[in-house]
């Protein structure tokens, strides 16, 4: 049989499937005229798969690696294909092609189980003429796609070696700062007196002014309640200084700003007045009544209320006065420093505040068992010379007799009272500077009518006088 066949050789058999040829003919990766460059070294006891890779390898690489993109924490390691070292020029002209393996062909049996490693970058041709200098050997590829590096710490987060571990917070509301709510300073009123009061009465909101201002922190320093009882002992050892209307204008201030729980004991055993220029109660009781009960007054049973039997309240001052007897002579209204300790007790069980109006013997025993008790003293003098001399004699005296009463001496107040309405400025301003030196405070209270004779009520003096006995009260009240 003739025909365009018959010159093909009957015994040549179809090629297998197997040993198809390479779709791509092999060429020399360098010209033949190129020096040769030394090889990279290899393992030789690792044989390399080869170096071409059939459409289908290449296929599968490629899904590998999408899927490797898409799901990279449920792909499943793989080994990839490596790519054999680049070989010398001459070698490559003058070896045979190998075939490629298909991506099916087991690895031969004698070879032992290489490491999988990732593709390595084929070699760079340069498209100009090669430079004789020998090319250094290139770096390691990658490590394994499959393979987890080890942990590196941050620099800047890494324990520093023998330093102390970190304190953790005990909770997060240490961690978490924030400001509270509630306010923490005393808001500003606006003013109530003057012209700026009745600017805010018809609806603006102005601010106190400075004199506005300083009476209201005097209200607030008598209106302050001590932790305990405070005892204070008015004195001079002159009589007709003021020390009754002292004590009784020191104990309406206290008393109408800062509330109940205020005494005013008269502990004079010549004739005190103090309850002559205050208001009567329903009783003529005085201290010497009291003494007989003070064994049930301390007792567990007694009640503040049973006081009411002794004690004479003011009504308008809202403060109570333990009365002497004046009407009897002295050697009668005489006590013993006992008999001071025990009303001592009673009053400060009951009372917050004790202000005890003195007679004008020093040597007394109760006027001395009164300064033992004191926790602050006021000095009541006028403008007249006699007065005031008195008054610094018996701080003098009381810096001589024992630490405590010169430490009383040294913080004590001065009340000076204008009583003589003749009385120039410059008179009233020597009396007040010569206490200076002597004394922690002076106050100076000026001339009022209501002050002269009679019952005597904080609510009748008039404005400025009000003012200043509230000074003096806010004076003695920075002491405790």
């Amino acid at each position: 049989m003739s025909g365009p066949h018959e010159d093909a050789t009957p015994s040549a058999a179809p090629p297998a499937h197997g040993d198809q040829p390479p779709l791509v003919e092999s060429v020399p990766l360098f010209p033949a005229d190129v020096p040769p460059v030394p090889p990279l070294p290899t393992t030789a006891s690792a044989p390399q798969p080869p170096y071409r890779r059939t459409r289908a390898e290449a296929r599968e690489v490629r899904m590998a690696e999408d899927r490797d993109d898409q799901f990279p924490e449920d792909t499943v390691p793989r080994p990839a294909a490596a790519a054999p070292p680049p070989a010398s020029p001459s070698r490559a002209a003058s070896a045979p092609e190998q075939p490629a393996v298909p991506a099916s062909a087991p690895p031969p049996p004698s070879s032992p189980a290489v490491a999988p490693s990732a593709p390595a970058a084929p070699p760079v041709v340069a498209s100009s003429p090669v430079s004789s200098t020998p090319v250094s050997p290139a770096p390691a590829g990658p490590p394994p796609a499959f393979a987890v590096p080890p942990a590196t710490p941050h620099p800047v987060f890494a324990p520093t070696p023998g330093a102390p571990a970190a304190v953790e917070p005990a909770s997060r509301r240490e961690l978490r700062e924030r400001n509270s709510f509630l306010q923490t300073e005393r808001p500003e009123e606006p003013a109530r007196d003057g012209a700026r009061g009745v600017l805010n009465r018809i609806g603006f909101r102005v601010r106190p002014s400075a004199q506005e201002q300083s009476a209201r922190d005097d209200e607030l320093a008598v209106s302050q309640h001590w932790p305990g009882p405070r005892t204070i002992a008015v004195v001079n050892g002159k009589g007709g200084a003021g020390k009754t209307p002292t004590t009784i204008l020191l104990s309406a201030v206290f008393a109408r700003y800062g509330g109940a729980g205020v005494l005013a004991w008269d502990n004079n055993q010549t004739r005190g007045t103090l309850g002559w220029r205050t208001d009567t109660g329903p009783h003529d009781r005085t201290l010497l009544e009291l003494l007989p009960d003070v064994g049930r007054l301390l007792g567990t049973g007694a009640q503040s209320a049973d006081l009411a039997h002794f004690m004479h309240h003011q009504p308008r001052e809202k403060y109570d006065v333990l009365r002497s007897k004046p009407i009897r002579l002295a050697h009668e209204n005489r006590l013993s420093p006992a008999d001071v300790d025990a009303i001592h007790a009673v009053a400060a069980k009951f009372y917050r505040l004790i202000i005890i109006d003195s007679g004008n013997d020093e040597s007394d025993p109760m006027w001395l068992r009164m300064i033992d008790h004191a926790d602050q003293l006021v000095v009541a003098t006028t403008t007249r010379a006699d007065h005031a001399e008195a008054g610094a004699l018996l701080l003098e005296a009381l810096e001589d007799r024992d630490e405590r009463s010169a430490r009383l001496a040294r913080s004590s107040v001065v009340v000076v009272s204008q009583a003589d309405p003749k009385a120039t400025p410059t008179e009233v301003e020597h009396v007040v500077s010569g206490y200076q030196s002597l004394a922690r405070d002076v106050v100076s209270i000026p001339f009022d009518h209501e002050m002269v004779d009679g019952h005597l009520r904080y609510g009748a003096l008039a404005k400025r006088t009000q003012r200043a006995w509230l000074a003096a009260g806010a004076s003695v009240a920075r002491g405790f």
